[in-house]
């Protein structure tokens, strides 16, 4: 069966010739949609060739050209943001408003990139010594690749190629096998905005694709964001193989709600971060840590309801709120953490397994879950679920709570809620967190400011878009020179000797 889904190649769509494919699913009904062409290690070399021939032109071009292109790219984006939108959530399943958004987001990366002439002025010291002067400049690392998740197949790679590009990179993206549409559709997008062919190349692949990218000794950089325990490998091998690599990897993110916060404020914000995209974010809220006996009673009473009432269905269904889990895999491990979690003696409150919607009987749907007396040893608090399930942790004591969340495997994101500022203040200097939100559930930054976890949840110096993006993807230069005393001297007509008289 021939694939639907193929690469983009030196700036046209190629067809696959591994003779492998995969399955891409509706999520909503369980049936295959399309198929997506996997990559051979020859697919992938000839992605990087295309790469490394259009670098020395792209390298060279002035970064305000580079940046017409980005800002034509960011019209178009605009002009196109429900065709992406609906690429996404038909292939992941997310519900169409939350698909727009993760647009935008993306967006936002591109118009910051616009500003790439101002974001790659250099450093100069006048006569460091005498007649020496210092030049520091950023240039462009090479061919540069991507590896990215299925939950953001629109936006997270938008946190990586509109630095790269901007910077003067070119670029290879192996975006997930399972919702590869929207990277097919933003690289026709790019070619549109005026970007040299070769720039910008999507490989649809599997581990051979990414093994492909981290052997082959023409890529100089790799951008990857995805679970712990392929950030590590993708870490590990590529830096063995003289890359430099930026891995945003997995995240268990609390939300510690003390005593004196608005508990109708907090339940608003934890049903949107704990349940947004069937919580198939890296940016979720899986744990509440409540702290004292009456917040959590008064956490569990309004926020039961409100699971209860979470409206579940299709990307098309306009009143939903939360669609379904991208594969029959997923809602089998969510619904199996959740058996986990029951058996070692937490109390599931509201309970999402085994949800069938009529006329979408076969879809992937786990139903919002709450987990209440969950502690710090079961594995639903330990692991990375990546499904709609909330586990509630009751602490004592604030102290018993920041331990908890300075204790965790995971560093990515958390955050409070209070109404004290000594408080908020003493959790944002005391965790060993990246990102850490003061009632702000979810607290990715803007896209001129960078962001990236800690502990586990990041391998590599740099964090993601920002400043800190436009340094991963390039090398700074020093230069130090001395010139000679020249014409400004006027005519010579005699030599003197080794000494004058």
């Amino acid at each position: 069966m021939s694939a639907d889904i193929q690469h983009f190649i030196d700036g046209t769509i190629v067809k696959g010739t591994s003779g492998r494919t995969k399955d891409v699913f509706n999520p909503a009904t369980g049936e295959v949609a399309r198929q997506v062409a996997l990559a051979s290690k020859a697919e992938v070399r000839a992605a990087v060739e295309s790469a490394a021939r259009a670098l020395p032109g792209w390298a060279a071009t002035p970064p305000a050209k580079r940046a017409q292109v980005m800002f034509k790219f960011r019209e178009l984006l605009v002009k196109n943001h429900d065709r992406l939108a609906e690429a996404v959530s038909m292939e992941h399943g997310k519900t169409f408003d939350d698909a727009k958004g993760e647009v935008a987001r993306g967006l936002d990366v591109v118009e910051f990139v616009c500003g790439i002439p101002h974001l790659l002025k250099g450093e100069y010291s006048d006569n460091v010594a005498a007649g020496v002067d210092s030049v520091g400049i950023r240039q462009p690392v090479g061919v540069c690749a991507g590896i990215t998740p299925f939950n953001f197949p629109a936006m997270v790679p938008m946190w990586m190629f509109p630095v790269a590009l901007a910077c003067g990179n070119t670029f290879i993206l192996k975006p997930s096998e399972r919702d590869p549409s929207a990277p097919m559709i933003v690289a026709e997008l790019l070619i549109e905005a005026g970007l040299p062919k070769g720039c910008f190349n999507v490989v649809n692949g599997d581990k051979e694709a990414v093994d492909a990218l981290l052997h082959d000794p023409d890529v100089g950089a790799i951008s990857f964001v995805g679970s712990t325990a392929i950030g590590r490998y993708i870490y590990e091998t590529g830096c063995a193989n003289g890359k430099r690599v930026q891995a945003l990897c997995g995240a268990k993110n609390h939300m510690v709600i003390m005593p004196d916060a608005d508990m109708a404020q907090v339940v608003d914000a934890a049903i949107g971060a704990a349940y947004g995209s069937a919580g198939e974010r890296c940016m979720a809220v899986s744990v509440a840590v409540t702290v004292g006996e009456e917040a959590a009673n008064s956490f569990i009473e309004k926020m039961a309801p409100k699971v209860r009432g979470l409206k579940i269905g299709p990307y098309n269904d306009s009143a939903a709120e939360m669609g379904p889990v991208v594969t029959q895999e997923s809602k089998d491990r969510i619904e199996r953490y959740i058996s986990e979690g029951e058996a070692d003696g937490a109390d599931v409150v509201v309970d999402g397994r085994g949800l069938s919607l009529q006329g979408y009987e076969n879809g992937f749907f786990v139903g919002g879950t709450l987990i209440d007396n969950v502690t710090k040893d079961m594995s639903i608090y330990k692991d990375e679920i990546f499904g709609p399930v909330l586990s509630v942790v009751r602490a004592k004591t604030y102290e018993e709570a920041k331990d908890l969340v300075i204790g965790h495997e995971y560093g990515n994101g958390a955050a409070i809620f209070t109404r004290d500022g000594d408080t908020a203040r003493d959790f944002v200097r005391d965790v060993n967190i990246g990102m850490v939100g003061v009632n702000v559930p979810i607290p990715v930054p803007v896209a001129y400011h960078s962001f990236g976890g800690w502990k586990s949840s990041l391998f590599g110096d740099h964090s993601i878009h920002g400043m800190e993006g436009v340094r991963f993807y390039t090398k700074l230069k020093t230069v130090t020179s001395r010139w000679p005393s020249g014409v400004k001297e006027g005519a010579v007509f005699n030599f003197s000797g080794g000494s004058d008289v």
